[in-house]
């Protein structure tokens, strides 16, 4: 799977991702070839780019939970702009703020499971709201798994979904650009603490919202004053907010891989916290049976057995002779991953039945059915937009978690 930039799209390319219009109606199914006519309306939805899947790539499955986990995503982003548009033209909290902020406790503040942390595609004008909607994810996660009481994780949620209200204010002509110069930069700081203002009087009655959301920002930037001060929750959202960030589709950079981005993570424990960061490797998956990778000997492997103790050293099969190597094993110790592999044509294809067959114990989450239909996709995004109302007048949990 590739990211491709809009610009460089081409007629015949294969989705990886489905692709929803700003309703969350489903236009194109994952594995659909791109036309001439698709590129162009690709390009006025103003999509930064696409994930492709390769000429020799076989479609991905998907389970049930990640067509749920990205079908929430979808419905969710569209109840979130109408929020921080709220917030930022009336100055007050709009009705369903709390509902997102249960829904997403609701799902994800008390899993017990980790789940394919699954990327969506986003263009300028709902970046924001996308970038929002999944640090509040991956907090709740993390927040669950340090055992972070309730109310204080509603306010990490909370604060996750309008940390960046202020950077809606930005000048279209700067917000488009791709790099800021240092007067841009200085520029972008004052909408942002301007937009921190704003959530200290939107949220008068619950200022740890606003402390987190400053203290988040400083310590990201490195301010002098904060150090020693940090919170436990601003910690969790500096993490998610990273992960986010990097793993994303972004404005300027192509998005980086799990793997360069947990390292990137680990190499700097003064600012993000060990332990925060074994919180988000215990809530997503990373390096699983069946992801091909690339070592530090330039050789190309598949992981065959994760390791839970030390997600970067799986077991993994070697391509060029057939060999297993046990990263955890001291023999192989000046040996480790670098990435997982940029182009997947040349990689092996084993099935999860072929890994268990030879005596690798490997959890097989039930799949999803390939193709699912466009009107039963639709039918779905109606139940799912029929929930949303219910849930305005009845947040004790949706139809899927009771």
């Amino acid at each position: 799977m590739l990211f491709v930039k809009t610009d460089r799209l081409k007629q015949g390319m294969r989705l990886a991702r489905p692709i929803y219009n700003r309703d969350g109606v489903l236009l194109y199914e994952r594995n659909s070839k791109l036309t001439v006519q698709g590129i162009q309306s690709i390009k006025t939805f103003g999509l930064l780019g696409l994930f492709i899947l390769e000429p020799a790539e076989p479609v991905p499955p998907m389970t049930q939970e990640d067509i749920l986990f990205e079908r929430f995503q979808t419905m969710t982003v569209f109840a979130l702009r109408e929020e921080l548009n709220k917030i930022k033209q009336d100055k007050k909290k709009g009705n369903k703020l709390h509902v997102i902020v249960n829904n997403i406790m609701q799902r994800y503040g008390n899993k017990n499971n980790k789940i394919n942390f699954i990327q969506n595609l986003r263009s300028r004008e709902d970046y924001i709201y996308k970038h929002s909607l999944n640090v509040a994810i991956l907090a709740a996660m993390m927040s669950h798994v340090l055992s972070i009481k309730g109310e204080e994780q509603m306010n990490i949620i909370t604060a996750a979904l309008v940390h960046d209200v202020g950077k809606m204010s930005i000048p279209a002509a700067v917000a488009k650009k791709d790099h800021w110069n240092e007067d841009e930069q200085e520029l972008v700081a004052t909408y942002e603490q301007a937009g921190y203002e704003l959530i200290g009087n939107v949220f008068y009655g619950e200022p740890a919202i606003k402390r987190l959301c400053l203290q988040m920002n400083k310590a990201l930037k490195g301010a002098e004053d904060i150090k020693g001060k940090i919170s436990l929750g601003a910690k969790v959202l500096m993490v998610a907010e990273t992960y986010d960030t990097m793993t994303a589709m972004r404005l300027n950079l192509p998005p980086e891989s799990e793997v360069v981005t947990l390292k990137y993570l680990l190499n700097d424990p003064e600012k993000y916290d060990p332990a925060i960061v074994d919180a988000l490797v215990q809530s997503i998956n990373i390096l699983i049976p069946g992801v091909s990778v690339e070592l530090s000997t330039r050789e190309k492997a598949i992981v065959i057995r994760n390791n839970e103790d030390n997600v970067l050293r799986p077991m993994v099969l070697g391509f060029r002779d057939n060999n297993i190597i046990d990263l955890e094993d001291k023999n192989y110790k000046d040996i480790e991953i670098t990435d997982i592999m940029k182009t997947m044509d040349n990689r092996y294809v084993i099935d999860t039945q072929t890994l268990i067959d030879n005596g690798f114990h490997v959890p097989v989450p039930k799949e999803a059915e390939m193709h699912i239909g466009i009107a039963q996709e639709e039918a779905e995004k109606g139940a799912v937009a029929e929930e949303w109302k219910a849930e305005e007048f009845d947040t004790e949990g949706s139809a899927e978690e009771n």
